[in-house]
């Protein structure tokens, strides 16, 4: 083999482009190298043609692959979550009057508190992340994905450990920004190493288990948090102590980072053999295993795909609910009449609610592939009525059923879970995967951003309509001083069109018939079996290879 670039001439189809280039892939157990084509990684390593698998060695791989990747990104995406979910803790702990996050106005009667400069803690991370998703996503398609990744985690848990150093709001702003920054490589690399390992039939349960570590450290970061508020005395706050702890657990995951191989292809902890069967096997999805070759063509195609909009307009107005409860939740509680440990501790019902849910429709994708857009609607319906169980209910000291109704929103995991598995399975082509993938968490930031502004603590007697509703119907507000017309002392914020768990039912109902009706077409066209075959690793589009199949 020449370990040289130099083209090769095909024969042109209407579904491959006719020239290609070569490049060398270096084999993990005896150094030697194999020419991969700047099409896909895979090229190079399996034949043009589908070979068969052996059922037992297909099983034996995928456990194998399962075993190494999933406890690593639970871990991951676990530490992701639990960083931007402790400041909602932090400000319990006295982060709020130590940063001057909240600002009491005397000038009313009585006294008001307003929350803004926490809102905007909470949100510029996301602006951070929405800053880094492109730059970074792009980044980790060009270079080795563990030395990539390794480096980005270490840094963010630097970042992390440095907000027990701030003094101020204005010092925690910057921390926040450039935290989100590092942050945003994180999810689109899973969603993107999913994408790589395993078939579309597979993917909705694999996605749904590291997103997973959502609820599951929701309890344990609980647990932490519970810890440290057991501390007395000391020479540093007990919300230092959190992010101390928090940033030093990031630096050492970042430290494994580096084991992760940079595909299926020279994935160490398997044999030559089982290399081959894990690539051999994604074949017939056309999805591809992995190109480090950026392509401009398939940045223009995700920018005009109408499915790419819909996708990251569902995880926008999915999300919202989540970016106020990550960051007000134990807040939140607490106005229920519950004291600040009793606050975290009822964090753990709902974690366990958005564990279990995103669990079980994951499970349910994978007997029922094309379930996953009528189960994301499904899904929709407990997140609406616990909203406004919390927004109708009396919040007596000691309430249940706003606690009821909050533990209830935990069923935005599912949905948001479901909207990665449709967006990730629905596409092909490496850079496009790479577009999509921060696509989704764009949509992903602009909730995170909407939802911390819809808590105003100024509205606390009328249980945060802002928020509920706003979770449930998008607001075109007055400004914060407008006043309420029954109460000149409470704000308003008039209700005025769409509702946003509605709007994402609705745009799944039209993705639904989207793909389907795509399907449908290519049906038609009866690709034959052999070009299927040949074009799985050429890294051609979704849109290019007809013999690709969307999911529902």
């Amino acid at each position: 083999m020449e370990p040289q670039l130099a083209p090769q001439q095909e024969k042109s189809t209407p579904l491959q482009p006719p020239l290609t280039y070569l490049a060398e892939v270096q084999d993990p157990e005896d150094g030697s190298t194999v020419v991969s084509s700047s099409k896909d990684l895979a090229a190079a390593f399996v034949s043009e043609h589908a070979q068969p698998i052996d059922p037992l060695v297909e099983r034996r791989v995928l456990r194998k692959i399962d075993l190494f990747l999933i406890p690593f990104m639970w871990t991951g995406y676990g530490f992701v979550y639990y960083d931007k979910a402790i400041l909602g803790s932090a400000v319990l702990f006295g982060m709020t009057k130590d940063l001057s996050l909240s600002v009491v106005d005397h000038s009313t009667t009585p006294p008001t508190t307003s929350t803004t400069r926490l809102s905007w803690a909470i949100s510029l991370f996301y602006f951070g992340m929405l800053a880094g998703l492109y730059p970074l996503t792009f980044t980790l398609q060009r270079f080795h994905l563990g030395k990539v990744l390794g480096f980005t985690v270490i840094f963010w848990g630097l970042i992390a450990m440095l907000t027990a150093t701030v003094t101020s709001y204005r010092g925690l702003f910057a921390q926040r920004f450039f935290l989100g920054f590092v942050e945003s490589i994180v999810p689109t690399a899973f969603m993107c190493i999913v994408s790589g390992y395993y078939t579309q039939e597979e993917q909705a349960l694999r996605q749904s288990w590291w997103f997973s570590s959502t609820g599951g450290w929701t309890i344990i970061g609980g647990a932490l948090n519970y810890g440290f508020a057991q501390i007395e005395g000391g020479t540093l706050r007990r919300w230092q102590y959190i992010y101390l702890l928090a940033g030093a657990l990031t630096v050492g995951f970042g430290g494994l980072c580096f084991a992760l191989p940079n595909s299926p292809v020279s994935a160490w902890f398997l044999s030559r053999e089982e290399r081959i069967v894990a690539v051999e096997r994604l074949r017939k999805g056309q999805t591809g295993v992995r190109c480090q070759k950026l392509k401009l063509y398939q940045i223009r195609e995700a920018a005009l795909d109408a499915k790419v909009w819909i996708v990251a307009l569902m995880m926008a107005s999915a999300y919202t609910v989540n970016g106020a409860v990550s960051g007000f939740g134990p807040l939140i509680v607490s106005t229920f009449g519950y004291t600040a440990l009793d606050s975290i501790l009822l964090q753990f019902p709902l974690g366990f609610v958005v564990l279990t849910t995103i669990l079980l429709t994951g499970l349910l994708t994978t007997h029922h592939p094309n379930a996953r857009l009528p189960l994301l609607i499904l899904n929709c319906l407990p997140v609406i009525a616990g909203c406004v169980l919390i927004w109708k209910s009396a919040w007596t000291h000691r309430a249940v059923a706003p606690v009821v109704g909050y533990t209830l929103i935990g069923f935005f995991g599912p949905v948001v879970s479901l909207v990665i598995s449709v967006g990730m399975a629905n596409v092909a082509g490496a850079t496009k995967k790479s577009c999509v993938a921060a696509a989704v968490f764009a949509g992903y930031c602009v909730g995170n951003i909407v939802g911390p502004q819809l808590v105003r603590t100024e509205s606390v007697g009328r249980h945060y309509p802002e928020l509920w509703v706003g979770v449930v119907v998008w607001y075109l507000s007055l400004p914060p001083t407008a006043p309420h017309p029954s109460n000149p002392q409470l704000t308003f914020c008039p209700p005025s069109w769409g509702n946003s768990y509605i709007i994402t039912i609705l745009l799944a109902l039209a993705l639904y018939f989207l793909l389907r009706a795509e399907n449908r077409r290519r049906d038609g066209l009866h690709v034959d079996d052999t070009d299927r075959d040949r074009l799985a690793f050429c890294d051609l589009t979704d849109r290019e290879n007809l013999g690709f199949r969307y999911v529902l």
